[in-house]
Formats: C-alpha cells, sequence, structure tokens
C-alpha cells in the first residue's frame, strides 16, 4: 500500500469540503465514483497548499481532475504562461510528458513531476532534433516552427514554437522576421495543411500526426449531420483537412470551449478527444454533446491517484538536459511573447474549404 499523508475515506467532511466539485460534476459522475474521487480531491488539494505546489491541467484531462484539482486549466499556450509566471515551488502535469518537459525549460528552478511517465504522445514521438537539423541543412535560412507538442531536443532546435491556436500568427511572423516567403512548420502535417489554407505563406511539412485527431474522417461528420441534422460541428486543426472543410468551425480547444460557452448551440460536437467535451459541460448547461470522439491512451495515464502519489512521494520528476534549456527557451519565449489574439484563434472556414498544396519533406 502506498504511503498517505491523509486517511482516503469519504466522510461527512470530505463531502463538505469537496461539495462546489461534486456540484460542477453533477451528471458526469455517479455517486459511487465521487465517494472514490472526492477523498483523493480533497487531500490533494490539502497537499498542493502544504508543499506549495500546483497542478496544471490539459483540456484533455478527466473532469475529476480538470475541475477537482486543477489549478491551471486549458491548452498548451495557456499551461506553458502559467508555468513560466507560477511562484509554486512544484509543479504537477496534468498532461503528457512533452508539456512537463515544457513547463521545466520554461521554470528550470522549479520541481516538474508527471504522475506517469509513460504519458507519451504520438505526435512528439515523430520527430527528433537530428531530424531536424537534417531539414535545417535541406533548407538554409527558411524559419523553423515547431509545435510546442514536441520534445525538448526538437524545441531546441527550433526558432519559434506554436500552438494549434496561435500557429497562423506564428507561420506569418516567422516569414516576415526572416524575410521569406516560406516556412518549415513540423511535425503535424495535418496542422500544417490546414494553416496553409489560412495564409499566403508556403508550407514545408513533416509527416507527422496526432493519433486522436488522425483517425476522424469527413464521414464521421457526415454520418452525425444525417443523425442530427441541426447540429454544429467544431473540429481540432490536427484533423485531416477533409474533417475542417466538412466542420462548421475550427479552432483550438481553448476556442472550441469558447464557441461553446459563447454561443450555447442546441446540439454540439466536438471533433477532438473525448474529455474536451465533459469539461465543457460544466460551463455549457443546455447543451447537448454528441459524439464522435476519440480519446488519449497517453492523457488518460494521468489520473487522481497518480497525482496524489506524486505529492506524497515526490516522484517521476521530469527533467531536461541543461545544454537544451537555453536554445528551447527561446523558441518557447518567442511563442509565449506573441502579441495575445483579442479572442481565442479560429480558422476561415471559407479558406478552409480551398485546397492548397503543401511541400512534404520525404
Amino acid at each position: 500500500m502506498p504511503d498517505t499523508a491523509f486517511p482516503l475515506e469519504f466522510t461527512p467532511a470530505v463531502a463538505a469540503e469537496t461539495a462546489a466539485i461534486r456540484a460542477r460534476l453533477a451528471g458526469k459522475v455517479s455517486e459511487l465514483e465521487w465517494q472514490l474521487q472526492a477523498p483523493l480531491i480533497a487531500a490533494i488539494n490539502r497537499l498542493k497548499k502544504e508543499k506549495n505546489a500546483v497542478v496544471l491541467a490539459h483540456n484533455y484531462m478527466t473532469p475529476e481532475i480538470f475541475h477537482g484539482v486543477g489549478d491551471y486549466v486549458g491548452d498548451s499556450l495557456g499551461l506553458a504562461r502559467e508555468a513560466a509566471k507560477s511562484d509554486a515551488a512544484i509543479i504537477i502535469q496534468g498532461g503528457v510528458h512533452f508539456m512537463a518537459e515544457t513547463s521545466k525549460i520554461l521554470a528550470p528552478d522549479k520541481t516538474v513531476l508527471i504522475p506517469d511517465m509513460r504519458a507519451g504522445c504520438s505526435l512528439a514521438s515523430s520527430i527528433t532534433g537530428a531530424d531536424v537539423r537534417l531539414i535545417k541543412q535541406r533548407y538554409p535560412g527558411v524559419p523553423v516552427v515547431t509545435y510546442v507538442n514536441t520534445t525538448a531536443d526538437v524545441k531546441a532546435e527550433t526558432d519559434i514554437c506554436c500552438t494549434s491556436a496561435n500557429a497562423v500568427q506564428v507561420v506569418e511572423w516567422a516569414a516576415k522576421e526572416w524575410g521569406t516567403d516560406r516556412v518549415i512548420l513540423i511535425p503535424d502535417q495535418f496542422l500544417a495543411k490546414n494553416v496553409a489554407r489560412q495564409t499566403d505563406i508556403k508550407i514545408i511539412a513533416w509527416a507527422g500526426a496526432c493519433e486522436v485527431h488522425e483517425r476522424f474522417d469527413a464521414d464521421d461528420i457526415a454520418q452525425v449531420r444525417i443523425a442530427h441534422p441541426g447540429a454544429v460541428v467544431l473540429a481540432h486543426p490536427e484533423c485531416p483537412p477533409e474533417v475542417i472543410a466538412a466542420s462548421d468551425f475550427t479552432g483550438s480547444t481553448t476556442a472550441m470551449a469558447d464557441y461553446v460557452t459563447r454561443n450555447k448551440p442546441k446540439q454540439v460536437v466536438l471533433i477532438t478527444e473525448c474529455s474536451m467535451a465533459d469539461n465543457v459541460t460544466a460551463d455549457a448547461p443546455g447543451v447537448e454533446f454528441l459524439r464522435p470522439c476519440n480519446l488519449c491512451p497517453h492523457m488518460k495515464r494521468i489520473t487522481l491517484q497518480g497525482i496524489y502519489d506524486s505529492l506524497v512521494k515526490h516522484q517521476y520528476e521530469v527533467t531536461v538536459d541543461p545544454d537544451l534549456i537555453p536554445r528551447a527557451a527561446l523558441a518557447v519565449q518567442r511563442m509565449i511573447d506573441m502579441p495575445p489574439l483579442a479572442k481565442p484563434a479560429r480558422y476561415d472556414m471559407v479558406k478552409a474549404r480551398h485546397h492548397v498544396d503543401v511541400e512534404m519533406i520525404s
């Protein structure tokens, strides 16, 4: 049995302590599940105060993590910004390994823990720093924009990072800064193809993909429209272009959440990871969330028990080679320093339905 700092029992005191969280999770967690989760939530929130720790919870975390123990929640860009400015001594990454590395890059003096070292990413695994060095040799003088969903050694070889929220903005900035009409955008081929339809900058792309988003196809949306003719379809830009073209709105996870809470459609489909809909539900009463969605097996390795054990045992610390940190930090900080968008970025759906070629790196 693991060492524990607090008795993990569902008591009247725990019920009272977590009542507000329970209300937000109404309809998402059964009473039996709640009696197992509430003691962990209460203990984690006490431990955070005791150890000066914060939990960064990505939009793909399950609701009990997102609403129960997340101090800062959002997309990769939002969490990167919070990691950079947090006063906490310990950061618990409610997300996958590359996110924890990004936190360490931005806060090298802090302890960064991840509840499960196996929480990887198919996209991050698709490219290495050595690959980027070869790409730069092949395309000298062309700026490299790297999606934040990458490892530290890849970030260290790049000029500026981006997220799906600001990819178009970053690509256009890089082209202007480097005085070129071509930009390398790696490693997500679908993000690159979708960005290419939003800008006049020529895009050079790598054949990486997210295993969650690449499984969607246009037929998924066609089936939804047959079954639910009035449903609004929102898609993530890591989806294939034909999915984007068939959707009503495309944007980052933050942009999708913002769309739902602002517009409150009667029925909506979020073409992304399943927990996204579960988490937005709390802020969108009356909106019916339809499927399809796909689970990310890596995100689902992060659990309340894992977060609790990380805090109690101070386990699974994420480190980054000190030689990589300054170069990787420059690329990430350039992204963070981009002028904030007036509202969460959305993709122009008229442009999204036009085909634009990208140059694939072979």
